[in-house]
């Protein structure tokens, strides 16, 4: 019997759009992209069955901004939230959250105080990967079954605790294609600094494979680590 192999796919993540409502990190703004751009990568994106689009960070732009856009084009999204952060200048609210759900989103855990997951001590490991989530499927009344890593940042013990824990995907930063359906979901978050020619190039089409490999060569040593 023959395996058909997974299908690629194309995870495009956002962070914030338009101007912040909220004091920004360190590093933070490269993050946030302009409206007309955000609209723009919508837009070339929307009838592509390749791509799927996230959220990071639950900032309050992703209802005001982010939903209606993506009901005008049909299209749906994964928003990874951060629990400590619901109800605060500039985040989501806990209603904001719900609206999401109910639209037909699925939501996500980004954790709680958005801080990298890797070394952290027991009680940091509990409320970040356990409580994080154990607040969001109070809110919701559903099971929350995917997660996105604060800054990226992965290894070995990081992994092999997430699985324990039950998640059905584990979203990265790592910026090459996935393949649907694996556990581990490589994305490409969007920045300022990003156009939508570049996008083109550099990003929605595939790269050869000799790169791809380089990429698969990169995460599997952040696995093993």
């Amino acid at each position: 019997m023959t395996t058909v192999p997974p299908e690629p796919c194309l995870n495009l993540c956002f962070h914030g759009i338009g101007a912040p409502a909220r004091e920004l990190e360190p590093g933070e703004a490269p993050y946030w992209i302009g409206t007309e751009l955000f609209h723009r990568i919508l837009d070339e994106v929307a009838d592509d069955p390749r791509v799927r689009l996230s959220f990071d960070d639950g900032n309050a732009s992703d209802a005001e901004t982010g939903l209606p856009a993506l009901l005008e084009r049909g299209l749906s999204a994964t928003f990874f939230v951060l629990a400590g952060r619901l109800d605060q200048d500039g985040s989501l609210s806990r209603d904001q959250v719900l609206q999401l759900q109910q639209r037909g989103m699925r939501i996500g855990t980004h954790g709680m105080d958005h801080r990298p997951w890797r070394r952290m001590d027991p009680a940091v490991r509990e409320r970040e990967l356990v409580t994080a989530r154990d607040r969001l499927e109070i809110l919701l009344g559903e099971p929350v079954e995917d997660a996105a890593l604060p800054l990226g940042r992965y290894d070995r013990a990081l992994l092999r605790r997430l699985r324990s824990l039950g998640y059905r995907s584990v979203h990265t930063s790592d910026r090459r294609w996935a393949r649907d359906g694996d556990w581990i979901q490589p994305r490409f978050s969007l920045r300022a600094g990003d156009t939508l020619d570049g996008l083109r190039t550099s990003v929605l089409r595939r790269p050869p494979l000799p790169h791809r490999a380089r990429g698969e060569l990169v995460g599997l040593a952040k696995r093993l680590r």
